[in-house]
């Protein structure tokens, strides 16, 4: 399902214009990556968490020079879904 879709469903459902549908999903999806930026959790209950997690340092191997780099120390985002997200899911 693509962002137009969710746009699509939503306005067939509640009525309201896609354009308002549209500004406020992208609103949204701003709003958690620039928490996400901020270092800031994002929950949403019955839904799931958007989190921040960090990566330690690792060495790794760049194949073509024969190489070894370190990758340093990073941020990375991740979805954890709740408990009746998964639930439903998995029926």
């Amino acid at each position: 399902m693509t962002k137009a879709d969710i746009v699509n469903e939503i306005n067939k459902t509640t009525g309201i214009d896609k354009n308002t549908v549209l500004r406020t999903i992208e609103s949204f999806m701003e709003t958690v990556k620039s928490s996400l930026a901020n270092n800031e959790n994002v929950y949403l209950r019955g839904f799931g968490s958007f989190v921040v997690k960090k990566r330690a340092q690792k060495t790794a191997r760049n194949i073509s020079q024969n190489t070894t780099i370190i990758i340093p120390e990073h941020n990375i985002p991740s979805f954890k879904p709740a408990k009746t997200f998964n639930i439903s899911v998995k029926n």
